[in-house]
């Protein structure tokens, strides 16, 4: 795991697109995981500035997968998930809607929707870089503590903590689903690439367990310590409870430019 201490949210979102960048330059079709919520905003931002501009490379042939999905909203809502990835991300980009794909909520099909995402998935490749934020309480996607480290695509039922938390997005939290699709700690593993952004204070206790509290069901985000190519991209305040803060800075700022993250 690479652990890389950053000067201000804006330079998170320029280094996440970067990476994200040179991975579509080199290759075309990547296929890229996509989070939703505030953490992975400030790069999609610039990424859709850069794309704007002319500065980015061509999204045409990219595949994206999401992350999860909420059960129980008709399509094309807007709370979706679906269609908050278009909104904030892809169509900015120029991403055919048509190779974006997310859990599938629809009733009938919810036994076996777990089953279909992950083939989708495997026929597609596999996931080349997966961007990950991660919750208050050490959460990957839906995967609350007590997740299994192993765990696939599948449907969770969500917690009252986490519809208070949502309820802003909707009129009230009566309005929250109560269950979603979510990938598993499992799937999210099998990605090349996983690059997790985090900022702000609330955020400081979560990461701090995930990058140096021991690999727990506790904090599902400590499975990406079990990563061979985790990047962990934090703003100060997301950064400030870490005992090994300094070595961290050291490390990236000694680190040959060829390299990457």
């Amino acid at each position: 795991m690479e652990v890389v201490p950053l000067s201000s949210a804006a330079e998170l979102g320029a280094v996440a697109a970067d990476a994200i960048e040179t991975l579509v330059r080199r290759r075309p079709d990547a296929v890229l995981g996509l989070a939703t919520g505030s953490s992975p905003l400030p790069a999609y931002q610039e990424l859709i500035r850069r794309h704007a501009a002319g500065a980015g490379p061509s999204y045409d042939a990219v595949r994206c997968f999401t992350l999860d999905e909420y059960v129980g909203l008709p399509a094309g809502h807007p709370e979706t998930y679906r269609e908050t990835i278009f909104r904030e991300c892809t169509d900015g980009l120029g991403i055919p809607r048509a190779r974006i794909a997310s859990p599938d909520p629809t009733p009938d099909g919810l036994p076996e929707a777990g089953a279909r995402y992950e083939a989708a998935i495997e026929a597609a490749g596999g996931v080349d870089l997966q961007v990950l934020g991660i919750g208050a309480d050490g959460h990957l996607a839906f995967n609350e503590p007590g997740s299994s480290l192993a765990s696939a695509t599948r449907m969770k039922t969500l917690t009252a903590q986490t519809r208070r938390d949502n309820a802003r997005f909707f009129g009230s939290v009566g309005d929250v689903p109560r269950h979603v699709l979510t990938q598993g700690l499992g799937t999210i593993l099998r990605a090349r690439h996983l690059l997790l952004v985090a900022a702000g204070a609330a955020k400081a206790a979560a990461v701090a367990a995930a990058v140096e509290g021991p690999v727990s069901a506790s904090c599902p985000a400590s499975v990406l310590q079990l990563h061979p190519h985790a990047t962990v991209l934090l703003d100060p305040d997301a950064a400030s409870r870490l005992a090994r803060l300094d070595y961290y800075r050291e490390v990236y700022a000694g680190k040959p430019a060829w390299q990457g993250i």
